[in-house]
């Protein structure tokens, strides 16, 4: 039977600024933005002691700071963070070959063939981990991607879960709609309106009712789901689609000088960001909201990919100058699109 190992770094940008700041643990900490709580921006992550006053990522922070005035506020250093992140999945690299990248705090293992029983490989890269980083994970294994993934999620924080197709009747069915990977608020909300409020109540629904309802694709995967069932591979070579990076000015701004710094120094953070993954750039957006919300988007597609931060960045404020800059700007970013891996990795 295969086993699908997922894990899930513990409050990951929060728990290294904790490193870093002792002397906060046990407080309600928040990282996002600039740590500035009455300025423009959104928490990134929060650590459990914050999440107690309802605070979640992608809040605002002033609502943060409404929440529990008496919060710390950090500032997001996501240099570091990604630099820990590689060092986590080259330990992981080190229990099975077979890893699925899910992002800068997560990934998936194929452990299939990895004679250890599964508590034991769990066991084992918790403690690499805590040796190493002096960081906490939370680890789920099961039959597929899918459990697996709710399975890390069920024992929050340094959590350990195992599931087998067997146990979903018991300990997945009775979890609320929204636990199922794939039904966002959109979707939990029109689930609601059926009179279904858990993903038991959707495994209970026919697939005739849930194809009318969401469409033949997502009703299927719905009705799949509920059940545990999940047939998906792991992407071991996965291509991201695009790279950005962008930022909100503290107050709105009229200056081009300004502007055309600023996108230089993104453009240069996301260039390092697809040379470190070993891919090029064929097209370059640039991106500018203006004072009244309004977004606009220039873009170029150059003749073949590319990872030269000197070409990208004139190509990027090339892009900025076919702006029409009659209002204030208050947001500005850079996209990277058409990625591929670079030729010498292929």
């Amino acid at each position: 039977m295969q086993r699908i190992l997922h894990i899930d770094m513990d409050a990951f940008f929060a728990a290294i600024e904790l490193k870093r700041h002792p002397e906060l643990i046990g407080e309600p900490v928040v990282v996002g933005g600039r740590g500035d709580p009455t300025k423009r921006g959104v928490v990134s992550t929060a650590s459990y002691e914050a999440r107690q006053f309802g605070i979640h990522s992608a809040m605002p922070l002033r609502t943060a700071l409404k929440l529990c005035p008496q919060a710390v506020f950090l500032p997001v250093d996501y240099k570091e963070y990604s630099r820990v992140s590689e060092q986590i999945k080259r330990i992981l690299h080190e229990f099975s070959p077979i890893m699925e990248d899910g992002g800068i705090d997560e990934a998936y293992l194929d452990i299939t063939r990895v004679e250890q029983p599964s508590e034991a490989i769990a066991r084992g890269i918790k403690n690499r981990i805590w040796s190493a980083q002096g960081l906490t994970c939370s680890i789920g294994i099961a039959p597929n991607k899918l459990l697996a993934k709710i399975a890390s999620d069920l024992e929050k924080p340094d959590g350990l879960t195992i599931l087998t197709q067997e146990d979903v009747p018991a300990r997945i069915w009775p979890l609320p709609a929204k636990k199922l990977y794939g039904v966002g608020p959109k979707t939990d909300e029109r689930l609601k309106r059926m009179g279904i409020r858990t993903i038991g109540e959707i495994a209970s629904a026919s697939r005739q009712v849930l194809v009318s309802e969401f469409g033949a694709s997502h009703g299927n995967y719905l009705y799949e789901a509920s059940r545990g069932i999940d047939d998906r591979p792991l992407v071991t070579n996965w291509v991201p689609k695009s790279s950005s990076r962008e930022t909100t000015f503290e107050k709105d701004i009229g200056n081009r000088q300004i502007l055309a710094e600023t996108l230089i120094h993104l453009t240069d953070e996301v260039v390092e960001e697809i040379r470190k993954g070993g891919f090029e750039s064929r097209t370059v957006t640039v991106k500018v909201r203006f004072s009244d919300f309004k977004t606009h988007t220039r873009g170029k597609t150059l003749n073949e990919a590319i990872d030269d931060a000197g070409i990208i960045r004139s190509t990027a404020l090339s892009c900025l100058e076919r702006f029409e800059f009659k209002k204030r700007v208050r947001l500005i970013g850079i996209r990277l699109s058409g990625l591929r891996i670079r030729a010498k990795y292929r």
